[in-house]
């Protein structure tokens, strides 16, 4: 049976998926970390180890009002076992959770805002529905370009860091990310996809 359409209910949980570890800090799969990462330093919201959450975990005020951060610990393919734990605790239904997170079907300098959908083939989102039980929970991806044609090719791209002409580019993405998402937390996940998806950070030449 199809799931019953979505309410859009504001975010509650912002949750940016990565592995954890320096080996892993900088590398393109790890944007959902760095965009946490952001959020949490313009919002002054410290993040720390929080073992019943298997994550890096933080509460504070967005410009929105409250708001809690996650970073799971678990590497990506587990990543839905810690936001279940956070779920569970505070009493957050799935559709109140922001995921972010790397994808290489949009070039570098754009992202793409969704109410729901399929994994797309990304582990930790994967992850994160099958922990969910539903697809229904919105979604911000941030585009890290496209590898080569084999797998082998994707992996060593996704865990490569982003080349130096693009570090800029990302910056910038970061930054729209945040607007994007506080936003969303004002007034609406689907005000924030129409504003948003359609821009484009130019690659420095």
């Amino acid at each position: 049976m199809p799931e019953a359409p979505l309410v859009p209910q504001l975010p509650q949980l912002i949750v940016g998926l990565g592995n954890p570890g320096s080996k892993y800090e900088n590398t393109r799969h790890n944007v959902g970390f760095l965009a946490v990462n952001r959020l949490a330093k313009i919002w002054k919201i410290s993040l720390s180890e929080t073992k019943k959450f298997q994550g890096f975990f933080g509460e504070g005020m967005s410009p929105a009002g409250k708001i809690r951060l996650l970073k799971p610990t678990t590497y990506m393919n587990n990543s839905g076992q810690s936001i279940r734990a956070v779920l569970d605790w505070y009493k957050i239904s799935p559709e109140a959770v922001m995921v972010i997170y790397d994808d290489m079907d949009l070039p570098v300098g754009r992202l793409r805002i969704r109410l729901s959908g399929s994994a797309g083939g990304q582990n930790g989102m994967k992850s994160a529905i099958a922990h969910l039980g539903t697809q229904q929970f919105p979604r911000l991806r941030i585009g890290i370009g496209s590898a080569k044609s084999n797998e082998k090719d994707a992996v060593s791209h996704v865990l490569g860091s982003f080349a130096p002409s693009e570090k800029s580019t990302i910056d910038e993405v970061l930054d729209l990310t945040v607007s994007a998402i506080e936003l969303s937390l004002k007034q609406g996940v689907e005000k924030a996809m129409s504003l948003y998806n359609n821009r484009n950070v130019e690659p420095k030449s």
